[in-house]
């Protein structure tokens, strides 16, 4: 029965804040966070000392992991069998570790994610690296605590030689806290301490030239030094990493991206899934295979393109949406004087120096009073084989080994060769050991002595035996010597430690893998893109592509031209557009909606290609299609755009108001039932405008007749036209040139701009060709100088183009004559104007 007395009254709110937070320190010290000294968690020292007490060494043979593992939740680690052996498998992961600690015989998992076998059917030893993070652990150069039960006891700290912390890195999640510690070259840490060593004050900056960042495992890219310098400066940063890849050219036309290296952590397997997934959910259309061809030698994951994709576009896809690309959040915790703190690399770098300081000199007091020792030793054993004689009398004369100890300690014997050396080289060597028994030429010997003497064998009891007592003698007073030297300066115990880092390095210091690249926010998918001047063709039932623009060389009036691309029966080309890869193509709907898109979005594609659907590069709603294409580079500019409608209503907005794209589209302009948009262009406000029907006629105005608008503005009548007549062109006109003017029978002309008077907003306009069943209706109107070229396309995807100085520049009121022939049911369908390029071609060839 539980007395009355013995209970004692707790706040519960005290109670569980004392409780929890004991709980927490435990998790955090005992189990989540590293030791800032060996950059190491509990369980991974224990198994390194478990392994270093079994004596699993490098160069020894391998023993079970289910041994191993069980020693260690034996003896030092009474937690889970799976996680001291995950813990284990870890350290022998080449991917996972810079620097690996455990040398793993059997199937240790692998970068796909795959498990490792289990501890009963692997074998591990202690890798060659890992003695110097043990060396010297048995010269109390650290201290040593019980373990869990009191039955054995285990070091506090390992007095390692190699910046574990830095070099391998570490990860782990505590309570209200968490670690992530990226792996770091061995030759660049050590370069940093031996700087810190010789200038104490050194800069970040200059640690920086040396220290140039992370070095992954698993090689790859780095881009960007902000990140590195944020981590190393506060203890936290953000750093991007990125896959090694090379193009490889399959045939004509067909490349592959090939994987040669991954982000650090990047499961290979769920990378070639969620490519997969990406190119099943169409977010990534050019691509036609994936396969993985990694083998023993190295990763190799080949990704196969479509037919005239570009590998850079379709890479820097994959980078934003896999884990090609990806990010290390680096968080450098650490249990620093036992406590959990944040810490910059200069911190991390000094501690490590303090505690490489600390053991070298508890290791060299260790080794001192080890060589007194035995130089103690030595002394006594030296004066009982100068009176050897005597000795063996005391021995042979006394009834018991006691009578013989004691009478040993009280006899007092002539010193001879040691009296000689002492005296001989004290004026050489400062600071020698205290030699208590001796007194001039007179020595009395110590307990211990004496029991040597009483332990000495009878084989040391030769001539020659007595010369290496003597010449071990004086080996130990000089080794007295160099110890007392290295102790009594600091300069010396850290030119000790200097040493002993450059010997690391030199042992185990390797090449860097990761190479560190530019700024990754300063490399966009844009600035991977030539700029190059290329036909943009836009098809009646929505496909789009591009070709070069010097794929076409020009040809004499009149010619037949090739075909410029390859359509359905039932499709006809609707536009052309002549824009640079860079420029951003503001796209008008039917629905008076606008969207943005670049150039370079849309695939290149070959002649006899018809490209792809439209609606997979812009989220078009149903009956939606593209009706007016504007190729711009500065949507910033102050300047406006100018809208006109086949029912000849125009209208004015500020360009700025396009300038802020969004992925749905923004409203252009509010259009009435079966009006669409038929032409925009760009204006500064000091330009005269013209429209032009496809019944031959065009009104000019200047665009000051039209006010700015808003963007769901509907506009203001432009032009007069009777029913059935639409509105074919809007022209913005510039100074210098002629209008071009074409019909879909193949017919057109140039004619002076002069020629085409102003009638004002609103009105009917004047003649600007002739138009009859002959060359047919009204196409395109295009300004132009003798130096352009112009390009038509038929329904039938025939394209020819022609050099507009060939083609007759007469007066306004005629019908024009004969571009390009046409067959049977076949019709001119767009015409695009563009500079004249010297293609060097032969002018009868139009593809190239």
């Amino acid at each position: 029965m539980v007395n009355k007395q013995d209970i004692l009254p707790v706040n519960i709110e005290t109670e569980l804040k004392q409780s929890y937070l004991d709980y927490a320190m435990s998790v955090i010290v005992g189990r989540a966070l590293p030791d800032i000294r060996d950059g190491l968690k509990p369980v991974h020292r224990r198994v390194l000392y478990s392994m270093s007490e079994l004596g699993v060494y490098w160069n020894k043979p391998f023993k079970k992991s289910a041994r191993i593992v069980g020693d260690i939740i034996g003896k030092y680690h009474p937690h889970g069998e799976s996680a001291v052996y995950e813990s284990i498998v870890r350290l022998a992961q080449p991917f996972s570790m810079r620097y690996t600690l455990v040398k793993g015989q059997g199937n240790f998992g692998s970068i796909d994610g795959d498990s490792a076998a289990a501890s009963r059917y692997t074998e591990i030893r202690m890798e060659k690296i890992s003695h110097s993070i043990l060396s010297d652990l048995d010269k109390n150069t650290v201290d040593f605590v019980p373990n869990y039960d009191g039955t054995e006891i285990a070091p506090v700290v390992l007095p390692t030689r190699i910046p574990n912390l830095l070099v391998n890195g570490t990860s782990g999640i505590a309570v209200g806290m968490a670690t992530n510690i990226p792996p770091h070259n061995l030759n660049e840490i050590i370069d940093a301490c031996v700087l810190l060593i010789d200038e104490p004050n050194s800069s970040i900056s200059e640690i920086l030239k040396i220290v140039k960042g992370p070095d992954f495992p698993t090689a790859a890219f780095i881009l960007g030094t902000k990140g590195i310098y944020d981590a190393y400066t506060t203890g936290k940063g953000r750093v991007v990493m990125r896959a090694k890849t090379h193009f490889e050219e399959i045939s004509n036309h067909k490349q592959s991206i090939v994987i040669d290296e991954l982000p650090y952590q990047v499961n290979k397997a769920r990378l070639v899934e969620k490519i997969a997934s990406l190119v099943r959910s169409k977010v990534i259309e050019s691509i036609s295979e994936i396969r993985d061809e990694s083998d023993k030698d190295g990763i190799r994951v080949v990704i196969e393109l479509k037919k005239n994709e570009n590998p850079e576009i379709a890479l820097n896809i994959l980078y934003k949406h896999t884990q090609l690309q990806d990010t290390f959040s680096i968080n450098m915790v650490a249990l620093h004087d036992g406590q959990p703190k944040l810490l910059t690399l200069t911190e991390i770098l000094n501690a490590f120096i303090q505690h490489r300081k600390v053991v070298v000199t508890r290791r060299t007091q260790f080794e001192l009073k080890r060589a007194k020792e035995k130089c103690h030793i030595l002394e006594g054993l030296g004066v009982s084989l100068n009176n050897i004689d005597k000795v063996i009398e005391i021995i042979k004369h006394s009834k018991t080994p006691s009578i013989a100890k004691q009478t040993l300690l009280e006899t007092t014997w002539e010193a001879g060769f040691i009296a000689s050396v002492v005296g001989d080289i004290s004026t050489k060597i400062e600071n020698l050991p205290e030699h208590q028994g001796l007194n001039g030429t007179k020595y009395n010997l110590s307990e211990n002595q004496v029991q040597a003497i009483l332990d000495l064998k009878l084989h040391r009891l030769t001539a020659l035996e007595q010369s290496k007592i003597n010449d071990e003698y004086i080996v130990y007073i000089e080794a007295i010597r160099k110890l007392l030297h290295i102790l009594g300066s600091q300069q010396e115990i850290m030119n000790v430690v200097r040493q002993e880092l450059v010997e690391v390095k030199e042992e185990f210091g390797d090449a860097r893998r990761t190479i560190l690249m530019e700024d990754s926010s300063d490399i966009s998918l844009e600035d991977l893109i030539d700029p190059e001047d290329v036909v943009v063709t836009l098809s009646n039932a929505g496909y789009v592509k591009y070709q070069a623009l010097t794929s076409y060389s020009a040809q004499k009036r009149g010619g037949k031209g090739k075909s410029a691309t390859k359509v359905k029966d039932e499709d006809v080309i609707e536009k052309i557009i002549v824009a640079n890869t860079h420029d951003t193509l503001l796209c008008f709907t039917n629905f008076g909606k606008v969207y943005w898109l670049k150039t370079y979005q849309i695939s290149e594609a070959s002649r006899i290609s018809k490209g792809k659907p439209i609606i997979n590069l812009l989220p078009l709603d149903k009956d939606e299609k593209i009706t007016a294409i504007l190729p711009t580079k500065d949507l910033s500019e102050d300047k406006s755009v100018f809208m006109a409608t086949s029912m000849g209503v125009v209208k004015k907005v500020n360009l700025e108001d396009f300038s802020r794209p969004r992925n749905g589209g923004i409203r252009a302009i509010d259009l009435q039932d079966d009006d669409k948009l038929i032409g925009v262009d760009i204006t500064d406000g000091n330009k005269d405008v013209m429209l032009f029907t496809d019944a031959g006629k065009v009104n000019r105005f200047h665009e000051n007749d039209v006010r700015i608008m808003g963007r769901s503005a509907r506009g203001v009548r432009g032009i007069r036209i009777p029913d059935g007549v639409k509105v074919t062109d809007l022209i913005v006109v510039k100074e210098e040139g002629s209008i071009l003017i074409t019909t879909s029978g193949g017919f057109g002309k140039r004619t002076l701009v002069s020629e085409f008077r102003k009638t004002g907003r609103g009105g009917v306009g004047v003649i600007s060709i002739i138009v009859n069943e002959r060359n047919g209706k009204a196409l395109r109107s295009r300004q132009v100088i003798d130096s352009d070229e112009a390009v038509l396309i038929t329904n039938q995807g025939t394209m020819v183009r022609i050099r507009t100085s060939e083609i007759s520049l007469i007066s306004r009121n005629t019908q024009g004559v004969k571009l390009m022939n046409v067959g049977d049911s076949e019709e001119v369908v767009d015409v695009q104007t563009i500079e004249y390029i010297d293609t060097n071609e032969n002018e009868e060839e139009i593809l190239s």
